[in-house]
């Protein structure tokens, strides 16, 4: 065993410093077997894919190792939320134990800082006296904050308007033109981020850093000598969304409504801009209506044989163009009026790019202007290009969204990985279908990686069990939502709610939810209240029906006996409509490969696994999982999905999903396969 591996082993066994230190903790036989692959990984510098099912207790197996390494290291997550808690909380407690004195940092998106110069800005703007006191707050705030980070600003909602007054994006940046620029928060974090031996970041800035690189600009991260990626499965997608390039109809109002914000102090700006900012936010109108008989999203050359939309797209970018030259002689007189001019010109090429046009490249005045889009950005783009890019539209109810998007993404992230000459660890309990790692190390990029299958450790014979309702229609059928709501409420009266509902349309979800109407039960309806409200209204409950979709199949966690049954409506497929999926399909079959068997299935099978995972999160829950699609058992390919989730029983019989809620009655003989 390396002395890395043996010093991690000793660590994170029995009678180890991490039971001795931290509150709670118990040694794991699959922690440990992860957390000694991830040593070795680190040791030799290799790459490790790693599914580690839920409770092995994954984010400890990964810190102990990269801590005792003294390494400087990037662990890079999926989600704020999972971001804060390993550096907030994890991260101290772990270090502590080691009694290693590595210095670490957090570092967000720019997004997640409060600007100054926009807080300034935004001054005498607010609308209403709730608008006045947040805002007064902000100010309070401001004067004693360390990071900036708007986590720590709770009467901040993340749905607040003022969210994107108070902050700055990749667009509306000024760099080192600002003149709050040495007191910039974001300035601030990266600074610590270059000097720190440990940074925790998100999949958003990883692939940030991934395009500067390409590009040839300044890194946002610093070198590292291992890289751990935990929800790994997100990294394919995020990176196709990334290294794409998007122009939406918010991106044009915002850029007219900053330009005109901007001219405060300089004389004569207003009457000159005003014009060609109406004549912007027109051509934007006329093109949303134009486009209005087209499908919500499409393939770009749908929406270019519409009589009108390619006039529209025309006079969009005539219309960027006569903002631009308007602001053009403005740019020494004030940094935001020149900031604003770029937007212009780099909003012009992107439409070009959509268009399939030649366009000039524009240049970008500081590198300090490059940055991820946040989680809930619309300024996703300026990455890399693609050998083949699709083109697609979607429509909103005012706006729109022109999209570029890149078909593979796994040539970057190989050259980004290789180049980096670190230990890369891929972690995730999403990883594997049914058992091989072939479909995600094609996506990321993996040619002969080292391969970990833990498997949870909850006993799922005792602690779970999968209910597939008999004589259920086939998913399009007419009659597949009565019969849905007909199999699942016998399951719902015998858990007493505590469920979790979980759907692949939001059409499907409104339609149960009105069946579901008025039962005993107090329903949760995603789109009723922002997701962390109704998650906290569901746990106070105790018998809360919850009905979902993409949103809460994953990153939820509700413990305990809140939650008892998680109910999936159908296969999770994506939509056949979508351009991107269909460009991608067809790549597949050109290649001689099968699109369904290839891509289709083994994408459907991670995302159910990642539904599921909502059911049993400790050592101490119980619950039901009912997945009511027949496909599962009518067709060949479910035999895949099944053999990719936990080793739970299964039945078919309703009385026997009623005696698992009776512990006392529910026996051995339970826990066959029923018909």
């Amino acid at each position: 065993m390396d002395e890395l591996a043996e010093l991690t082993s000793r660590a994170i066994g029995a009678g180890g410093a991490l039971e001795s230190a931290v509150p709670g903790f118990r040694p794991r036989e699959a922690q440990h077997v992860l957390a000694e692959a991830v040593a070795g990984c680190i040791q030799d510098g290799a790459c490790l894919v790693a599914e580690a099912g839920t409770g092995t207790g994954k984010t400890y197996a990964y810190l102990v190792p990269a801590l005792l390494s003294g390494r400087r290291t990037i662990i890079s997550t999926g989600t704020r939320a999972l971001q804060d808690q390993l550096f907030h909380r994890d991260l101290p407690r772990v270090r502590k134990a080691l009694g290693v004195g590595l210095t670490s940092a957090l570092l967000k998106g720019r997004s997640n800082y409060l600007c100054l110069y926009r807080l300034d800005q935004a001054r005498g703007s607010a609308r209403g006296p709730d608008a006045a006191a947040t805002l007064q707050k902000l100010q309070e705030w401001a004067s004693h904050t360390r990071s900036g980070d708007l986590a720590e600003m709770t009467a901040l909602a993340e749905d607040s308007p003022l969210w994107p007054q108070v902050t700055s994006t990749i667009d509306n940046c000024l760099g080192s033109d600002c003149p709050m620029w040495g007191e910039c928060f974001v300035v601030r974090a990266r600074q610590a981020a270059q000097a720190a031996d440990l940074v925790v970041v998100n999949h958003h800035l990883l692939l940030a850093d991934l395009a500067l690189r390409e590009e040839g600009f300044g890194e946002v991260l610093p070198g590292a000598e291992t890289f751990v990626l935990d929800e790994a499965h997100q990294v394919p997608e995020l990176a196709a969304q990334f290294f794409g390039a998007r122009l939406s109809a918010r991106q044009l109002g915002e850029l007219g409504r900053d330009a005109l914000a901007e001219c405060k102090g300089v004389d004569g700006a207003l009457a000159v801009l005003q014009g060609p900012v109406a004549g912007l936010d027109h051509a934007v109108r006329v093109l949303r209506e134009a486009m209005s008989p087209l499908p919500q999203r499409a393939a770009a050359a749908r929406a270019l044989l519409l009589p009108g939309v390619r006039e529209g797209l025309d006079r969009v970018g005539e219309a960027l163009a006569d903002v631009a030259a308007a602001l053009a002689p403005m740019g020494e007189a004030a940094p935001g009026l020149e900031a604003c001019r770029q937007r212009a010109l780099v909003l012009q090429q992107r439409l070009a790019e959509w268009l399939g046009e030649e366009a000039d490249e524009i240049p970008v005045a500081d590198d300090e202007c490059f940055d991820p889009p946040s989680e809930d950005s619309d300024a996703i783009g300026g990455g890399l290009a693609a050998d083949i890019d699709v083109r697609w539209f979607e429509l909103g109810s005012r706006g729109f969204v022109l999209q570029r998007t890149p078909l593979d993404v796994s040539a970057p992230l190989r050259r980004y990985r290789e180049r980096s000459g670190a230990a890369w660890v891929f972690t995730s309990a999403t990883l594997a279908v049914a058992g091989s790692f072939r479909h995600v190390s094609a996506r990321l990029g993996l040619d002969d990686p080292r391969e970990l299958l833990q498997p949870s450790p909850f006993d799922w014979d005792h602690q779970a069990l999968c209910y597939l309702p008999p004589h259920m229609p086939e998913p399009n059928a007419p009659a597949y939502g009565d019969a849905f709501v007909e199999a699942v409420r016998p399951v719902l009266e015998a858990s007493r709610g505590r469920a979790f509902l979980l759907f692949t349309s939001h059409r499907a979800l409104r339609e149960a939810a009105d069946r579901l109407e008025g039962g005993p039960w107090p329903l949760f309806v995603q789109g009723s209240a922002p997701r962390h409200a109704l998650l906290e209204a569901f746990r106070q409950s105790g018998n809360g029906v919850l009905l979902g979709a993409a949103s809460f199949w994953e990153g939820v966690d509700v413990a305990g006996d809140a939650l008892s049954v998680v109910v999936i409506d159908r296969l999770p497929f994506a939509s056949p409509g979508d351009p991107v999926l269909e460009a991608r399909l067809d790549a597949v079959r050109q290649r001689g490969g099968n699109p369904f068997r290839d891509e289709q299935v083994p994408t459907a099978v991670i995302a159910l696994k990642q539904g599921v995972g909502r059911l049993i999160r400790t050592l101490e829950d119980r619950g039901v999982l009912v997945l009511c699609d027949p496909r599962l058992l009518a067709k060949g390919y479910g035999r895949m999905f099944l053999d990719s989730l936990p080793p739970m029983p299964r039945t078919r019989g309703i009385d026997t999903v009623r005696r698992f809620f009776d512990p006392v009655s529910f026996s051995q003989e339970d826990k066959g396969w029923e018909e």
